[in-house]
């Protein structure tokens, strides 16, 4: 049993009793589990009432019936939403390897232009060409590895302009994609030509490293873009009311808290779109995001009745 005070215990046996018909009784209130997630704290109650054993859970309260939930984790992955929190018996396991490989490629591109503030000669002006040369390899490299492409006819790994051709094929295709094609493909296809010039060049000046950083920045964010609203299955808007609103919300496995999930969420209707893994936390940061106090149970609750109809509290 959890500590608490008269004062949370009698606020709790209060909401009960006002969500109740008139005359029940609370015959036993106990605090069994409290999880922090994000910074909210959400307690567990377990009320034994006249009319059936019930779940009270904080911030925001509810109650759910025993009867329908018979697992605590079923009550509080119900309660925080299914995106925010997978029950901790969950045993699954998520992949973020298609993620990991874009996130490299930016602090890639990162490096280089800090290394930009240190070039003052041609030599260090090729070498920037190199890295932006390799940075763009990267990007093809993780989109290789993000995707399960088909293995017939495959160009070779490094062929940047093969693989930025059969890219954008598969995730910017149909004829209402035909001209997003054709910038991104001639960005890249440019933009490689340029810092394969600058790599050989004898004559480069300070300004044409800065353009190579700058040409590399911008095309790789775009694309990636592109790659990663595909791979997560992002529309390119609301499929509930057509609105292009639609914004990243992040959510929170307990049971994986070291990677993050995100989920489109439209501004305007509140649809929201499948979650799905897009990086990983540092324990600094897990730290903080999540506390728990109870005891761990490898008890699985298994639903036996389809929830067909509300068998919660009726208005007295």
């Amino acid at each position: 049993m959890l500590e608490f005070t008269d004062e949370e215990k009698r606020e709790v046996i209060d909401y009960y009793l006002g969500q109740s018909p008139e005359g029940t009784e609370v015959r036993f209130a106990q605090k069994v589990y409290a999880e922090s997630v994000i910074g909210h704290t959400h307690a567990v109650w377990d009320i034994h009432a006249s009319d059936g054993r019930w779940w009270v859970i904080t911030n925001p309260t509810n109650l759910y019936s025993q009867e329908q939930f018979p697992n605590l984790d079923l009550a509080i992955t119900f309660h925080m939403g299914l995106c925010l929190r997978i029950p901790r018996n969950d045993v699954k396991q998520v992949d973020v390897e298609s993620v990991r490989p874009f996130t490299s490629v930016l602090h890639a591109i990162g490096q280089c232009e800090a290394a930009l503030a240190q070039a003052n000669d041609p030599g260090a002006f090729r070498a920037i060409g190199v890295r932006c040369r390799e940075n763009l390899l990267a990007f093809v490299h993780a989109a290789q590895d993000a995707y399960d492409w088909p293995e017939q006819d495959l160009p070779q790994r490094s062929n940047f302009k093969l693989w930025v051709e059969r890219i954008f094929d598969a995730f910017l295709s149909g004829a209402d994609n035909r001209e997003r094609r054709r910038l991104i493909k001639t960005t890249l296809k440019e933009t490689w030509d340029y810092v394969n010039w600058l790599t050989h060049s004898q004559s480069g000046k300070w300004m044409d490293a800065e353009v190579a950083t700058n040409a590399v920045s911008h095309a790789i964010g775009m694309a990636t873009s592109i790659c990663v609203r595909h791979l997560r299955g992002v529309p390119d808007q609301c499929p509930a009311c057509e609105s292009h609103r639609l914004f990243p919300e992040e959510g929170l496995d307990p049971n994986n808290p070291e990677v993050i999930f995100e989920r489109p969420l439209c501004s305007e209707c509140g649809w929201a779109g499948d979650a799905a893994p897009v990086g990983e936390r540092s324990e600094e940061e897990i730290a903080q995001f999540i506390t728990r106090e109870g005891e761990n149970s490898d008890e699985c609750g298994v639903m036996k009745t389809p929830l067909k109809e509300v068998l919660g509290k009726r208005p007295r």
